[in-house]
């Protein structure tokens, strides 16, 4: 039996790899060790914090115990955290009994008790793990950082179980938006302006601005429930916009040839737009697996149509404009 060790004190090379993990830089790779960690001096009775092996939660957990020792079982959630990890099965009962069985957890504690994030409840069946392996499962708090006040207290108050997803939350996603789909905005940004010159390029831009960094901040003003509408709703509101400096830009007054124009740059960014705020949705604590399933199947169609027939519009008011009609 080993018991691993650690500290409460994150270090430069800590911090470096969060950056990393932000950018999504090698996503998959930032994990620690599964087993059994003790952190500082803990005894026979020290509690027992339950967490996934992504480097992440493993780090938020520690830096949110530095006054009680303990011991911290980290299971092999394959590099994921807690949350993904409950609803892909790797953070669940299964593991929680073999992780137990492995570190010999019985000859560790005199205590049966187990204290898990509350994100991970999805994947655990409590009276399982009991009857499994005698040791009692108890919730903690959403956030490690809570931890201290709810040990303190001994329940979680209603605010340490409310699941909050504030600016801050999200704002700091946006650099792992923005280099997954940097890639594709760079091919679309090159195609687009081949196809449509400098306005080709400017919408391209625009719409990987809006869906990457405009609708995470915005989404809880953003009306509607299902992200896919929101950003449908987003995206045409910026892709208006954007038509309307373009014709004031090129000088052309405003009358009804505007219209079409309008219509037609709606047609193509909206749909993007749309299904950057759906790809969002694994990023969310407010979706849920059906529902995100739903909207696929509502909504990809759909996207997929406006796109095409915002191409056919674009083509044909070009052609109009060279007097081909």
């Amino acid at each position: 039996m080993t018991i691993l060790s650690t500290t409460s004190e994150l270090s430069a090379e800590d911090r470096r790899e969060h950056i990393a993990i932000r950018l999504g830089y090698h996503r998959m790779d930032h994990k620690v060790e599964p087993g059994l960690y003790e952190l500082g001096a803990p005894d026979r009775s020290s509690p027992v914090f339950v967490t996934s092996n992504y480097k992440l939660s493993f780090d938020a957990l520690r830096s949110s115990l530095r006054e009680t020792p303990s011991y911290l079982l980290v299971l092999d959630t394959k590099g994921i955290n807690v949350w993904c990890a409950a609803g892909k099965g790797t953070f669940g009962t299964d593991e929680i009994e073999e992780r137990i069985r492995a570190v010999g957890l019985k000859e560790v504690v005199d205590h049966r008790r187990l204290v898990l994030p509350q994100l991970g409840a999805p994947g655990v069946c409590a009276h399982e793990v009991k009857r499994r392996t005698g040791f009692t499962v108890e919730y903690g708090p959403v956030r490690a950082e809570d931890l201290p006040a709810y040990m303190a207290a001994g329940k979680a108050t209603p605010e340490m179980r409310q699941v909050r997803f504030n600016l801050r939350d999200r704002a700091v996603l946006v650099p792992v938006e923005m280099k997954n789909y940097l890639l594709w905005a760079v091919l679309a940004a090159i195609l687009a302006s081949l196809l449509l010159g400098w306005a080709g390029l400017a919408a391209v831009v625009v719409l990987f601005l809006t869906g990457t960094v405009l609708f995470p901040l915005l989404l809880p003003v953003l009306p509607v429930k299902a992200f896919s509408a929101k950003g449908f709703i987003l995206g045409a509101a910026v892709a208006a916009a954007f038509a309307l400096i373009l014709v004031w830009a090129e000088g052309e007054p405003m009358e009804s040839s505007t219209i079409p124009q309008v219509v037609a740059w709606t047609l193509l960014i909206s749909p993007w737009v749309a299904y950057l705020a759906l790809n969002f949705t694994g990023s969310s604590t407010l979706t849920s697996r059906t529902g995100v399933r739903k909207e696929i199947f509502r909504y990809i169609p759909l996207m997929a149509v406006m796109f095409i027939i915002g191409v056919v519009l674009t083509m044909l008011l070009r052609l109009d404009a060279r007097g081909w009609f």
